[in-house]
């Protein structure tokens, strides 16, 4: 039986099931809004680089396939990052 995690991979872009947290899903009439949030963890290829999280770059929406019938919109928070050295 497929996990929760496995499942959502299969609906969602797998980098957004990887790498963000999903705060919330909401249906809107004939839309489904999901909003996701970047983690905390640093990116492989920066672990070597003493970096900070400081907040949020704005949200971007991206429009996605079409889930039963409804118009689905990502709403994705990224993280942003400042290089203490």
């Amino acid at each position: 039986m497929l996990s929760d995690h496995e499942l959502l991979k299969l609906l969602l872009p797998e980098f957004l099931v990887e790498h963000f947290d999903i705060l919330k899903a909401e249906p809107h009439d004939a839309e489904l809004h999901i909003y996701f949030e970047e983690k905390s963890n640093l990116p492989d290829e920066f672990k070597e680089r003493l970096l900070e999280s400081k907040g949020f770059l704005p949200e971007i929406i991206v429009d996605d396939y079409p889930l039963r019938g409804k118009i689905v919109k990502l709403h994705v928070k990224r993280r942003r990052w400042t290089d203490k050295s």
